[in-house]
């Protein structure tokens, strides 16, 4: 996959040079490059936003640069542009395994009070972190970037090591434990040390089901229990 970032902090994005993502980009799984939005601006001193037309508090970006790094990076990339920034759906699981199966992804970041409305027309798609304000677009897009980029074959080490996760299937994800199999007087459960793979599963589909109740009422509610699910909750043995 080829992503392309747009940015006025290029330098914020060295956290990919490391760790998951680093390796696959050393093994050409993934490629990243960065476009310096200033670099595109036409004022003889790179500035790059200014006061809002009909007044209020703080800058915005000016179109001419956002529009001119994009038609930059559409040159060699022809993905779709995503904006970063608080009118767009909500990031989820589900958005972050639709865009891993792009081969060409352009990402905006936004800063100071956003950007002029006229440089919508060159976005296909605009995606908020959450309900809450960020300092800039750079602090929004390395958490998607990062957790679309790991969905792509071959970046993590084995493909099952992402098929249960929180948000996977819906649920959060269930307890994990390892060694040692006592600590301060609290012992690994004794399901997870029998060898028996079918109860393993079923007391892990259990925990997932019972945290998710409890910490996400939200995500909850819009399960479709199985009747194994309703077996398994009523099962006292797991």
């Amino acid at each position: 996959m080829r992503i392309s970032i747009l940015t006025l902090f290029p330098e914020m994005f060295s956290i990919f040079d490391h760790s998951i993502i680093g390796r696959a980009r050393e093994k050409d799984l993934v490629n990243l490059e960065y476009y310096n939005i200033r670099d595109y601006s036409l004022n003889k001193h790179k500035k790059v936003d200014d006061y809002p037309y009909g007044g209020g508090a703080g800058m915005v970006m000016t179109p001419q640069p956002i529009i001119d790094s994009i038609k930059a990076a559409k040159e060699k990339n022809s993905g779709k542009v995503i904006f970063l920034g608080p009118r767009g759906k909500t990031f989820n699981q589900e958005m972050a395994q639709e865009l891993s199966k792009e081969e060409n992804l352009i990402f905006l970041c936004g800063h100071y009070e956003g950007i002029d409305e006229r440089a919508y027309k060159h976005i296909d798609m605009e995606v908020s972190l959450g309900d809450f304000v960020l300092t800039g677009g750079e602090m929004a897009a390395i958490p998607i970037i990062d957790s679309v980029l790991r969905l792509i074959p071959g970046v993590l080490g084995k493909e099952e090591s992402f098929m249960d996760e929180s948000y996977s299937d819906g649920l959060l994800e269930y307890p994990q434990y390892t060694r040692p199999e006592v600590y301060e007087d609290e012992r690994v459960p004794e399901v997870l040390l029998s060898g028996h793979h079918e109860n393993i599963r079923k007391w892990r589909r259990k925990q997932s089901l019972l945290i998710t109740k409890e910490r996400r009422k939200d995500l909850y509610k819009n399960l479709q229990l199985t009747k194994e699910d309703i077996k398994i909750l009523k099962d006292d043995r797991l």
